[in-house]
């Protein structure tokens, strides 16, 4: 197939709420347009692009997936993210390298939470926006009260280019607004044209005097055209809501049902005439925070990639957008972080999970390229070497943590290695082996992605874990100041071994060992000194209370004794150690729990509600702050023993709406109810 050049490319990503028909919608179009022969169904886990088996179990999008849609000249690049809140870095990824966002609405539902959520990934990536209202052949969905909500959610922008005609609870056809086509289906599906029903003509003329007046706004002289009764034309339509959209003037809203493919076409349409290409915006991010030129005629191509997929058969795949120039396969690139060069030996097209060779790809085209050496997501490759990177992906943190334990013994390693199979992909998961509390940590953007993650090491890899709680990485401090001794004294034939010590504890603000000695007379000669550092660095590894290392503690060398003959470094190491045993049961130890600094970002009407759940887990409100757009911001400091689940926590009580970071601030005396029951399950493990 011939190179499609830049200005028959369009880059649409598809957004919304979980269980929209994003992925409907996209299936609808391959179908259409004739990249597939069958119309998959979701419920069926036989689309194009939920190829993932993941995807096919669950019923849902659980990746961004790409696939070209060729309709009429142009040639439509289909990102289809995923809806649910977990999978919020694939959404990041698709309105990267989008040049436009479709918003699919659920029809009966009307706007929910991830709507908005998609709006404002949209808005924030600085793309146009579409809505398309989906499922009409549901009797319960009702086009005027969509709109409306839409309209007053997202302001006067938004105006509709289609409207469906319903006669009683059953949905006829629908009405294009700017040429008043009407497309009556049949039982079958197919559509025909015909005039406006009788009755029609009322809501026609009130929904298409919106659709003008927002063209109108696009220019004086269309507006001029308005004011005077002059018809504005076809072509001066199309090409006013093509300007409407690029500068978001317009946010054109479509209506259909995706499985039955009604309205599809028009959206098809829609953005092969209206929606702007790649080179339409003139300039991109660049990763110093300055514009970067979209060179419409250079020969020197850059690339930007915008996903990683680790492929168990085909190893690590980079999807990327050419960003300016033509890539060929002739060339070798340098990746402008690492410095290596990377072959782009083969190049490919991707349509779900089919890959087709090509040759060369325009500006603005999206491809794949597998087993780059050195090269990962948000990564600019480029062939000159003055060139400049483009800003990468800003990904959210994972908050959400669960420990896993392989099933079958012996299978650490394997989790390690598939995990970061997995990582190479999902720049929304951590993972750590946290070698205080010997468990392997696994966190995610909640409960349905960690999930997800362990289901793909499962299949992918052959690894089965078990989840648990992840463990608290508690201290252990002093109180009270105390002075201990130790002495080690052994004999046994020849050398003896000999050292005594007389050490002052008491606490500190320092974080580990302070330690200094006042010791005169010679008592402890000055080359034992760091022996009894040592001894004292190696036992403040493990507390008196529950075996938790210590913190706070200052320790003065102020007297002791030694054999001439005997004593040794070894031996005051032990007596060191003899002394810290004996002294800190009597210097009122205590257990320290970890306190974040926390951040919670809702919006007004669920403050309240957050700060009674922080108050519940023991946390202390500092302050709230005003965020803009009517979203409040939540400081406090929370025990963080307390905010595992506050990740899921978040997400119920603000329907998804809410946001927080949490970071480690300091330690903290645990109050002595709690500090029983850890002492009790560190007791009880040692007895295991």
């Amino acid at each position: 197939m011939d190179m499609v050049s830049t200005k028959q490319i369009r880059n649409i990503c598809l957004l919304g709420h979980g269980s929209a028909g994003k992925t409907s919608v996209a299936e609808a179009m391959l179908y259409i347009s004739g990249g597939t022969d069958r119309l998959g169904t979701v419920g069926e886990g036989n689309t194009v692009l939920d190829y993932d088996p993941e995807e096919a179990r669950r019923g849902y999008s659980v990746q961004a997936a790409v696939a070209p849609v060729m309709w009429k000249d142009t040639k439509i690049n289909v990102i289809d993210a995923p809806g649910y809140l977990g999978f919020a870095g694939e959404v990041k990824e698709a309105v990267r390298v989008a040049d436009s966002a479709v918003i699919v609405v659920d029809g009966k539902a009307g706007i929910e939470v991830g709507t908005e959520l998609a709006w404002d990934a949209a808005a924030d990536a600085g793309i146009p926006k579409a809505f398309f209202v989906n499922k009409f052949d549901d009797p319960e969905c009702r086009f005027n009260r969509v709109f409306t909500e839409l309209h007053d959610a997202f302001g006067a922008s938004v105006c509709p280019l289609m409207i469906p005609m319903v006669e009683g609870d059953k949905v006829e056809g629908f009405i294009k607004l700017i040429d008043k086509k009407t497309y009556v289906y049949d039982k079958e599906g197919s559509h025909t044209e015909a005039e406006i029903p009788a009755g029609y003509e009322e809501v026609v003329d009130r929904y298409r005097d919106m659709l003008f007046e927002a063209i109108a706004g696009v220019s004086d002289e269309l507006m001029e055209k308005y004011f005077a009764g002059i018809e504005i034309g076809y072509d001066e339509a199309i090409e006013a809501i093509h300007q409407g959209i690029i500068h978001g003037s317009i946010v054109p809203v479509l209506c259909g049902a995706a499985t039955k493919t009604w309205g599809v076409e028009t959206l098809l349409d829609t953005i092969a005439e209206s929606f702007p290409r790649h080179t339409a915006k003139e300039t991109e991010r660049g990763r110093d925070g300055e514009p970067i030129a979209i060179d419409r005629d250079s020969n020197e191509p850059a690339i930007f990639i915008f996903k990683t997929v680790a492929d168990p058969f085909v190893g690590k795949m980079s999807l990327f957008k050419v960003m300016t120039g033509t890539l060929t396969n002739q060339m070798t690139l340098r990746n402008l972080r690492t410095g290596t060069e990377e072959r782009m030996a083969r190049i490919y097209t991707l349509k779900g999970k089919k890959q087709t060779e090509v040759d060369r790809l325009a500006c603005g085209d999206i491809g794949m390229i597998a087993k780059l050496s050195d090269t990962e997501t948000s990564d600019t490759l480029a062939l000159s070497p003055n060139a400049r990177a483009y800003a990468g992906i800003s990904f959210p943190e994972p908050f959400y943590s669960r420990a896993i334990v392989p099933k079958a013994k012996g299978d650490e390693d394997k989790i390690a290695s598939g995990i970061a199979r997995l990582l190479e992909e999902d720049y929304t998961a951590r993972f750590v082996n946290d070698a205080e509390t010997k468990q392997l940590v696994l966190s995610g953007m909640g409960d349905i992605h960690v999930d997800v993650l362990v289901s793909k090491l499962k299949n992918r890899y052959g690894v089965s874990v078990d989840m648990s709680e992840p463990k608290i990485a508690y201290r252990e401090s002093i109180r009270r100041r105390i002075d201990a001794e130790g002495k080690h004294k052994k004999q046994s034939g020849g050398h003896g071994q000999y050292g005594h010590v007389k050490i002052h504890f008491a606490p500190s603000d320092e974080p580990g060992l302070h330690f200094t000695e006042s010791v005169v007379g010679g008592a402890v000669p000055k080359n034992f000194f760091p022996a009894v550092e040592k001894g004292l660095q190696d036992a403040i590894k493990h507390g008196m209370l529950a075996g938790y290392p210590m913190v706070g503690l200052k320790a003065t060398l102020v007297d002791g004794s030694y054999h001439p003959v005997d004593s040794s470094e070894m031996a005051f190491k032990t007596a060191a150690s003899l002394a810290y045993k004996a002294g800190i049961p009597q210097a009122s130890p205590v257990i320290l729990e970890p306190i974040g600094s926390l951040k919670v970002y809702v919006p007004d009407s669920y403050t309240g509600d957050i700060i009674g759940d922080l108050n519940k887990r023991r946390g202390r409100i500092l302050g709230m702050n005003p965020w803009g757009d009517g979203t409040q911001e939540i400081v406090a400091e929370v025990p963080i023993s307390e905010m595992y689940d506050f990740t899921t926590t978040l997400r119920s009580m603000t329907q998804g709406r809410g946001s927080f970071v949490l970071t480690f601030e300091r330690y903290e005396q645990l109050p002595g109810q709690l500090e029983a029951s850890v002492i009790a399950e560190a007791k009880a493990l040692a007895d295991e």
